[in-house]
């Protein structure tokens, strides 16, 4: 059955929602985009994720392109229209079409896309056997803190991951690891999680900042600082957050075993944690 998708304030079957060759999107990559996760058919986490677009738009000096409660309300009639019960919806933002010039366009009318798909979030059964990771260098721009949808970057660094039969690259730079190509990363030594603070060089995940309230209301330590590859194949254990794959056990980087091979007990923990909240979202 074809999908419903949202574009420019229509709600369309998939292959009818397109967009103009002369979208700035598309030309230059001059736009933001937001994943918000769905559960039980309620959104996760939809607060944080629409800071974060707001910070984008900030950053870009993009407007928004509807009201904000316009845009909940784009989000929960799309859910209703695919009956998405499980999944993620997808939203983009442009500063829309004009004639291909680098300056911007002096009246921009932005571009507003949504879509859903339908996955396994919760019973994901890559959080029972845990997920294999790849190291590659950061080629990317020096502001990774904006959700831009300028990802080449991370699309090379995904390919070499998935044709070494891993599921997800770390990123490195100066010797340390600076996130995943979709996802933030963290090892686990002597029961303390270590990633890296918060700057231009990653993104601020929304599940990150969920975890970060969790294991601090749990009483797990959480220590901010860059870590190494070297660090990385020592951990006890390791993992990824993002926001369609949650908290995501992590046993083998770059063909060395993490932990025995198994998804320990502080990553097991944290994602019980986050989805009995994700559960009761709303």
């Amino acid at each position: 059955m074809s999908r419903t998708v949202f574009v420019n304030g229509d709600y369309l079957p998939e292959s009818e929602g397109k967009i103009s060759i002369f979208d700035r999107g598309f030309l230059f990559a001059d736009g933001v985009y937001e994943v918000t996760a769905v559960v039980n058919g309620k959104l996760v986490d939809y607060g944080p994720h629409m800071e974060r677009l707001d910070r984008s738009l900030r950053e870009l000096r993009m407007a928004w392109p509807c009201s904000r409660d316009e845009l909940r309300a784009i989000h929960e009639e799309i859910v209703k229209r695919n009956a998405l019960k499980e999944g993620i919806i997808y939203m983009q933002v442009t500063r829309g079409a004009a004639d291909r010039d680098f300056k911007f366009p002096k009246e921009p009318k932005s571009t507003l896309i949504a879509f859903t798909q339908a996955m396994k979030l919760v019973d994901n059964p890559n959080a029972v056997t845990g997920v294999k990771v790849t190291t590659t260098p950061d080629i990317r721009w020096a502001r990774r803190d904006i959700k831009t949808v300028m990802l080449l970057a991370p699309v090379l660094g995904k390919q070499e991951a998935y044709e070494k039969g891993a599921h997800e690259a770390w990123m490195v730079e100066g010797g340390v690891v600076t996130e995943g190509t979709s996802s933030n990363a963290y090892i686990v030594k002597d029961g303390k999680v270590i990633t890296r603070g918060l700057s231009n060089s990653i993104l601020a995940g929304c599940t990150r900042r969920a975890l970060f309230r969790l294991a601090r209301d749990h009483g797990i330590m959480i220590e901010e600082r860059a870590f190494t590859p070297d660090e990385a194949y020592a951990a006890d254990e390791a993992f990824l957050t993002s926001a369609s794959q949650f908290v995501m056990p992590i046993v083998e980087i770059d063909g060395r075993r993490i932990g025995g091979g198994q998804p320990g007990p502080v990553v097991r923990k944290l994602r019980e944690l986050f989805l009995q909240e994700a559960a009761t979202s709303g």
